[in-house]
């Protein structure tokens, strides 16, 4: 997909040094400059509605976070970035690989405000000022804002807090926050008396947005449902609460984990790639279709979505007789199913099923984070996903010496590679 997107830079110009092999930021005068993105033309309510919706700075003298995340990716490519006070010592040849430290990239992406967002369904939303206190009414947004560094600044967070391990792990205090509520039951009261700067509401919460608006406050929508939609979450993100140096250090670690998986599997092509069946959480016969991040997942993985005839844009209701029909490879629970691989192996429905009478039912790792859904971990769920379906060609150690990498590194805490199920399958 290409899209358009003007980048204004008054304090902040990013330089890539080709020739070294470093990246270099030096401050300069108000200078502009164009990036490519999603499809020319789209309009907020198609971009919304496709899953193509950017994250855009519109005032003058701000930086927009998807050029800063071009640059980062761009450094992670090359193996090499650097800071302006590091430039000395870069052109001696010195050399930081992306993501081999937590504090490997200081770049200059500082945004200047007030500044004006684009959210992921096509609202141009101005912030008056960097966040101090901040409201996320979802879980993949809170999963994020703790990524980003922000965990002290929430004041308030989405519903069943205390069923999410990755909080437990790494920012046990936000447990016990004031709850907003659900996607289905948001309580605006609540989310008003804690006035914060700015609220992170999920595309279902979308129409709460005018009464919360009504009362003063500010409010940004994520809609991560595919893989540039998750990264485009990350970029607006990062810039609305002026974190978009570790947002850019997000990307690149996506980065430099896809490319060596998408090695691995280049040899499987659509032809021999296995089909897959995921489930959700709730029921076996719920499945997600091509419109859901999940079928991205898929892709990454080298396997083939069972369910890619759904026009479903959430997950489909469907039948026994429509699973027997699909007759997948492999059935792949959620991390969070409420029922079991032996329930499904055992499940007189599906004798016959080419995946029960093999054995390949398997359920997504629980013990950490969904990495089956949009979090900004989801990495982890297609390089373990292909360690299930690929074996011979992707390892499991690859996937687990990347996990442990990646939330020590942006979590703080060390996770136990070898207890990844937090109940018994």
């Amino acid at each position: 997909m290409k899209r358009r997107l003007a980048i204004v830079l008054s304090t902040t110009m990013i330089l890539l040094a080709g020739c070294n092999g470093t990246e270099n930021q030096t401050s300069t005068s108000a200078a502009t400059t164009t990036a490519e993105s999603a499809d020319a033309g789209t309009t907020a309510a198609e971009t919304a509605k496709a899953g193509a919706s950017v994250a855009e700075i519109t005032e003058t003298g701000t930086v927009n976070a998807d050029s800063a995340s071009e640059s980062s990716n761009k450094a992670g490519e090359i193996g090499t970035e650097t800071t302006a006070s590091d430039n000395a010592a870069a052109e001696n040849s010195t050399e930081n690989t992306v993501g081999e430290t937590s504090a490997s990239v200081e770049t200059s992406a500082a945004v200047t405000y007030p500044v004006t967002v684009t959210d992921q369904i096509g609202r141009e939303v101005v912030i008056e000022k960097e966040p101090e206190t901040l409201v996320s009414g979802y879980y993949i947004s809170t999963s994020l804002l703790i990524a980003l560094g922000l965990k002290e600044k929430l004041v308030g967070i989405e519903a069943k807090a205390k069923s999410r391990s990755i909080y437990r792990l790494s920012a046990p205090d936000v447990i016990d926050l004031p709850s907003v509520g659900t996607a289905k039951e948001f309580d605006l009261e609540g989310c008003a008396a804690l006035e914060p700067d700015l609220i992170v509401l999920p595309a279902k919460l979308k129409d709460v947005i005018p009464s919360l608006e009504e009362l003063g406050l500010t409010a940004i929508v994520v809609n991560p449902e595919d893989k540039a939609l998750l990264e485009e979450a990350v970029t607006l993100l990062g810039t609305a609460t002026n974190t978009a140096n570790r947002a850019n250090e997000l990307l690149a670690f996506h980065d430099k984990q896809l490319a060596p998986l998408t090695e691995a599997l280049s040899d499987i092509d659509a032809a021999s790639a296995p089909t897959v069946y995921l489930a959700s959480n709730s029921s076996l016969l719920a499945v997600a279709g091509p419109a859901m991040y999940q079928n991205s997942l898929i892709g990454q993985a080298a396997g083939a979505n069972a369910a890619a005839e759904i026009s479903d844009d959430y997950w489909a209701d469907i039948s026994y007789e429509q699973l027997l029909a699909w007759d997948p490879d492999y059935i792949i629970l959620a991390a969070d199913a409420e029922y079991t691989v032996d329930s499904v192996l055992k499940d007189e429905n599906l004798k016959g099923l080419k995946a029960v009478t093999n054995g390949n039912i398997y359920q997504f790792p629980n013990a950490i984070e969904s990495w089956d859904s949009p979090v900004p971990s989801s990495i982890l769920g297609s390089m373990w996903l292909a360690s299930v379906i690929h074996p011979d060609n992707y390892p499991a150690d690859s996937w687990k010496q990347a996990a442990a990498e990646y939330y020590e590194m942006f979590y703080g805490f060390s996770p136990d590679m070898e207890n990844l199920y937090s109940t018994a399958e």
